[in-house]
């Protein structure tokens, strides 16, 4: 059975919660049914499907940011807390 698509907010709304400084952060959920990225008011909550083992889950969390945003995964890169469920992530828009 295939696995549903990942749901994913409107690229608009999730880029103005990118900083000036091009910093977004994330509360990632690693091993989920599913991927998403859902804004709450006072935070982006990212789930993926990955593991937390061997940054696994850390690049999960760039390729789903990425494509929530339109980017190619190269374009959003981790910066602070590869082992945290906090994550601070650097995006070129």
């Amino acid at each position: 059975m295939a696995r549903p698509p990942a749901q994913l907010p409107d690229a608009e709304v999730l880029r103005e919660r990118i900083g000036a400084d091009r910093r977004l952060t994330v509360k990632v959920t690693p091993g989920a049914r599913e991927e998403s990225v859902t804004l709450a008011p006072d935070a982006v909550l990212v789930k993926v499907r990955a593991p937390a083992d061997k940054g696994a889950a850390n690049q999960a969390v760039q390729e789903v940011v990425a494509r929530a945003l339109g980017l190619a995964p190269s374009r959003v890169r981790l910066l602070r807390g590869a082992t945290s469920r906090t994550k601070v992530l650097h995006v070129e828009l």
